[in-house]
């Protein structure tokens, strides 16, 4: 509920401190600070890089090893003669980061026996079944053939949901027996219990680092690791075994054991945790809250927020690794709440709603990449003319209430008049969101036992370099325009989308976009008709341009595929989509993804690979994609294509025919396409209800697809008049706003949750 007038100017300090405090220590109990927490590590270890001791040096297994000595797994005896010519050039250890816990060929595996027995010097991996935050039980040693002359070691690890570790134990029970990490046993620390942190402000460029192929074919230097401890591993996506380094990125997860030793090198890392800065900073807020003056009380904070964030990078300096978030929400949120209360005083917030108001909008200085979106409530003046003044408060709760769904943390600014402005990130493709808030609006309004009706329009300013009240007035403009042109929305825009300049630079700056990942994948869901659930989803591609606005996806594709260059595009999406698929499947939920093909693309002879390649890196089984053929005119006895198409099918890859009925959909073209699925082109679909031609043209196809062996996903089902006449016709699959809009993966998640739990229930 919104406040009236600011009667809070003297809500006591010491319950709004100790409030603070509650649910600072709560969120962080639940792990909700823990992603800032990393983020703020990553940016120190950037303020004080540093070099390795380079006395562990990397025997690297990386694609160029592969490409050199073949395919992976290597024969085992190629591992027996890296341990020989290490042996050979006087190393101190050789550890191995990769396991030997199964049997290949005799030969190999004795030839890799002999070689450790030989060397006397070799440290075998005992892994950990790692998981999210916490090291499980050990699995198997290595085979005894290989262990009994060798040392044992763990490479077990904890890692968080960004696959980032940032812990390593110093050592793990192994079946009763006590096994050092490979990071202890490197850096020389004796067994003993617990964990420690990882400094990841060494630089990995700063590892010596030999290839496998060389060591293999002795072309190295023996004098490069002469009494020095080397580590095996492999850092190659086609093995896998990767994780994300903070800083750096994803990388082979040997380089932790080697961030693990150097940091025990160093010194003995100390983890203190989130109680002692959260205790200075109680203090300190403490102190600072009762500040009369505003000016003193902004100094203590700022003063204390810098030592937050400066502190513990001379902490970590000396391996003192220390949790600030908790400590800077605690300051920050105190120190916020107390500038509103001031802001109140200064004439910046709405005296009736208690909202900011446009001059606190106006007085903003970091929202120059954002942007602004106006409502006008056309008939405000006109609706408080007809109420009592005690009712206002009642139309400015319900406008309010409606402009923050699907975004109930959003700051609105009211301005007089039925002006409501707020900030929105110009890269998201908001414009569903805003004709979404427009149908809200259709729904009279019920103040003091009345329905009224409101008047709305919205205007768009996208992020530019002018000042803020240029941009506002020109977002006041748009709305104004918006309602004299019938429209539900309008963005301020100087250069049209015509503009030659605009369409001359267009794929240009689409190539940046995908180079930057700026452009964004909706996935709008697929519900299986008979069971009532959902299936899958069609991956869309939504590009929002930083002066332009929402570009229509119709005018992008469109022109990369008039010019060649909608190869980059495809791939940028099937990465994201069939990435997103995975992870769903992975949950448990069978789970199909569609993403649109364009014609052009079948003539592509390595797009096949790709494909595959895209699937095995992600564990997709091929039978959940769907690639969903576009242009259907550029088919036409095409022999290149058709052959395309078939290696896809052999892949066990789906092909769907879409927008039948708008092409060349006759029997003899179905015949031709080794199609699973047809897709009903929407424009029959959404006149099913009023057009018989067009219910006779759904129906119809069904049938013949159904004899034909295809299954039929009806586009464009907006209405649930649609949806019960598919459901009397036997179509299999219905897509449309009935189902669902196209949304984001976060949202597409949720909604696949709810559907999940609502079948179950």
């Amino acid at each position: 509920m919104l406040k009236r007038g600011t009667r809070d100017r003297e809500m006591p300090t010491v319950r709004l401190v100790m409030w603070t405090a509650i649910v600072v220590v709560l969120l962080t109990l639940m792990g909700a600070t823990q992603p800032f927490e990393d983020q703020l590590r990553m940016l120190r270890n950037y303020v004080h890089p540093h070099k390795t001791s380079g006395d562990i040096v990397l025997v690297n297994i990386d694609d160029r090893a592969l490409h050199a000595i073949g395919r992976w797994p290597w024969p085992r005896r190629y591992h027996a003669q890296i341990i020989d010519r290490l042996t050979a050039a006087g190393v101190k250890q050789v550890y191995s980061d990769i396991t030997f816990e199964t049997r290949s060929t005799p030969a190999d595996d004795d030839a890799l026996a002999d070689a450790i027995e030989r060397s006397g010097r070799v440290t075998l991996p005992v892994r950990g079944r790692s998981g999210p935050y916490a090291v499980g039980q050990q699995s198997r040693a290595p085979l005894p053939m290989f262990g009994r002359n060798a040392n044992l070691g763990s490479i077990a690890i904890a890692y968080n949901f960004q696959n980032a570790v940032w812990h390593l134990p110093y050592s793990v029970d192994a079946d009763g027996r006590r096994l050092p990490s490979f990071a202890a046993s490197m850096a020389g620390v004796p067994v003993r219990d617990g964990q420690f942190p990882i400094d990841y402000s060494f630089e990995l460029t700063s590892v010596p680092v030999l290839n496998a192929a060389n060591v293999i074919e002795g072309t190295f230097d023996p004098k490069t690791i002469a009494g020095k401890n080397v580590i095996i591993g492999a850092n190659s996506e086609t093995i896998g075994d990767q994780y994300f380094i903070p800083g750096v990125g994803k990388i082979g997860g040997v380089y932790i054991q080697i961030m693990g030793a150097e940091t025990l090198k160093a010194g003995t890392p100390a983890d203190v945790g989130w109680v002692p800065a959260l205790l200075v900073s109680l203090g300190l807020v403490a102190f600072g809250a009762f500040r009369q003056r505003q000016a003193n009380r902004n100094l203590l904070f700022a003063g204390g927020l810098a030592v937050l964030v400066a502190g513990p990078i001379l902490l970590e300096m000396r391996l003192i690794f220390v949790d600030v978030v908790p400590a800077i929400a605690m300051v920050t949120t105190v120190w916020a709440v107390l500038g509103w209360r001031n802001m109140k005083k200064r004439g910046l917030v709405n005296p009736v709603s208690g909202l900011p108001n446009l001059n606190a909008l106006r007085a903003r200085r970091s929202a120059r990449d954002q942007a602004i979106i106006a409502c006008r409530v056309l008939n405000y003046e006109e609706v408080l003319a007809s109420l009592s003044p005690e009712s206002e408060m009642q139309l400015v709760e319900q406008i309010v209430a409606r402009l923050k769904v699907g975004s109930s943390g959003r700051v609105l600014y009211q301005g007089d008049g039925g002006i409501f402005v707020w900030f929105e990130d110009a890269r998201l493709p908001f414009s569903h969101h805003i004709d979404a808030l427009y149908s809200l609006f259709r729904k009279p309004a019920r103040i003091a036992g009345l329905a009224i009706d409101l008047a709305v329009s919205f205007g768009v300013e996208i992020g530019s370099s002018r000042s803020l009240h240029n941009r506002l007035a020109s977002s006041l403009v748009a709305a104004e325009e918006a309602a004299h042109e019938g429209l539900r929305w309008k963005y301020h825009d100087p250069d049209t989308l015509q503009d030659a300049s605009w369409r001359l630079s267009m794929l240009s700056e689409l190539d940046a976009a995908i180079d930057r990942g700026d452009v964004g994948v909706a996935y709008q869901p697929k519900l299986d008709i008979a069971t009532r659930r959902i299936i899958g989803a069609e991956a869309l591609a939504r590009w929002t341009h930083p002066v332009k606005g929402p570009i229509g996806a119709s005018e992008f594709v469109a022109a990369a595929e008039q010019h060649d260059r909608i190869g980059k595009l495809t791939d940028y999406v099937l990465e994201k989509a069939i990435a997103a698929a995975a992870a769903i499947n992975k949950r448990g939920q069978d789970f199909d993804i569609a993403v649109n093909l364009s014609a052009r693309l079948l003539t592509d002879k390595g797009f096949t690979l790709r494909v595959a390649a895209l699937l095995a890196r992600h564990g997709l089984e091929p039978r959940r994609l769907t690639l969903e053929l576009t242009e259907t005119a550029a088919l036409a006895d095409n022999g290149e294509s058709l052959e395309m198409i078939t290696r896809l099918r052999e892949l066990d890859i789906r092909i769907s025919i879409d927008d039948y009925g708008t092409g060349l959909s006759t029997l003899d073209y179905l015949k031709k396409i080794p199609a699973n699925e047809i897709k009903i082109d929407q424009s029959f679909v959404k006149g099913m209800v009023d057009n018989r031609s067009d219910r006779l043209m759904v129906q119809s196809t069904i049938g013949l697809a159904h004899s034909l062996g295809r299954k039929v996903v009806a586009e464009g089902v907006e209405q649930r008049e649609i949806l019960d006449l598919l459901v009397e016709m036997g179509c299999d699959v219905a897509q449309g706003f009935a189902i669902g809009r196209p949304m984001s993966l976060d949202s597409l998640n949720k909604r696949i949750t709810a559907d999940r739990k609502r079948n179950v229930a």
